[in-house]
């Protein structure tokens, strides 16, 4: 074996051509589009005002892991499956500085959020940040964005809201690892934001699991 970890693995969705990446993201070469879900911004600041302790700088690392991706695939748009700030304090002075500052890095990439449960109880976000809102189902070609896996839509689902994770079993103990589930006719990614925790879930028959770790993604074998 060579020793090299696979950073993406090439599926077809609906006749579309999409690359499930390590970094928990979805990317379409034929578009340049990243597809993310959940990444809910603010998350941490609404945990700190209701009083819980939690750590600082989350939004910055959320922001990093964006650059990665945009220094990684040739990218002119990226679509947020929702989620994409979590309550109102994520509107925070801080927060919204953070963000701009970012956006004036990337003025050339088109901003789509399709709002999820998260996003009407937050509102927009900052329209400085120049960023297209719309609903569910937003379609491109054969494939329809949305946030929630069972909205019914004319395309092939990619939705978020769940945060996936998959628990690798072992016998001592195990991982908890994110991961893409891929249906016949939907695919739910993970969440993407760096504070957003995940939900194990048990595979249907026919669904696809590929689990994310260390910067690789893996396919698992086939349920049945």
């Amino acid at each position: 074996m060579s020793g090299l970890r696979p950073a993406h693995c090439a599926v077809e969705l609906a006749g579309e051509s999409v690359w499930l990446l390590a970094h928990k993201a979805v990317y379409w070469p034929a578009r340049r589009m990243l597809i993310i879900a959940d990444i809910h911004f603010g998350k941490a600041a609404a945990f700190r005002a209701l009083g819980v302790p939690v750590p600082r700088g989350t939004t910055t690392q959320n922001l990093l892991a964006l650059d990665a991706l945009l220094a990684s695939y040739a990218c002119e748009e990226i679509v947020f499956l929702g989620d994409f700030l979590h309550a109102r304090a994520a509107h925070a002075a801080a927060t919204v500085a953070a963000m701009l500052a970012w956006r004036a890095r990337h003025r050339d990439v088109r901003l789509t959020v399709v709002r999820g449960n998260h996003d009407a109880h937050a509102g927009d976000p900052a329209a400085a940040l120049d960023i297209r809102m719309v609903d569910e189902p937003h379609q491109v070609g054969n494939l329809s964005f949305c946030h929630h896996p069972d909205t019914v839509a004319p395309g092939y689902v990619l939705a978020g809201h769940v945060h996936p994770v998959f628990h690798l079993r072992a016998d001592r103990g195990g991982l908890r690892l994110p991961c893409f589930l891929l249906g016949r006719e939907r695919a739910i990614l993970p969440a993407f934001g760096a504070f957003t925790g995940g939900h194990a879930l048990r595979p249907a028959v026919g669904e696809r699991v590929y689990v994310t770790a260390d910067a690789a993604i893996f396919p698992l074998p086939a349920h049945s």
